[in-house]
């Protein structure tokens, strides 16, 4: 049965870290592209990051470029996004995707994910 079990969402400062997990059952990750993807009270649902399938590369929207960094676990079966130096603009359900399906420079691009988590809520306050 397909299953991802996200976790370590939760509430942090401003500058502060957080480690997002996704564990996968049912699938194996290095089949797929993976990424983060979130979703802001009133947003659109926005890219965060993604990992080609073709080769490996990894990619980031402006907004969180240098600050977090998405890596996967093949022996765990497991993908994580490291969040650094938090803003209250990154609060957001984040939810994790595996798919056939094109990961590139593009953030506008991304899509036709196939498989998704249940989102984990992260929020950024004083």
């Amino acid at each position: 049965q397909l299953q991802f079990v996200e976790s370590g969402g939760g509430l942090v400062q401003p500058g502060g870290s957080l480690r997002l997990s996704c564990a996968a059952s049912g699938i194996t990750l290095d089949d797929y592209s993976i990424g983060w993807f979130r979703q802001a009270p009133g947003k659109e649902h926005d890219g965060v990051s993604c990992i080609s399938s073709s080769d490996g590369s990894t990619y980031y929207a402006d907004s969180v470029k240098g600050r977090f960094t998405f890596s996967r676990d093949n022996a765990k079966n497991t993908m994580y996004l490291q969040m650094n130096s938090l803003i209250t603009e990154d609060t957001a359900v984040y939810y994790c995707a595996a798919g056939v399906t094109w990961c590139g420079s593009s953030v506008s691009l991304w899509g036709g994910y196939d498989y998704w988590g249940r989102g984990t809520q992260v929020t950024v306050s004083s």
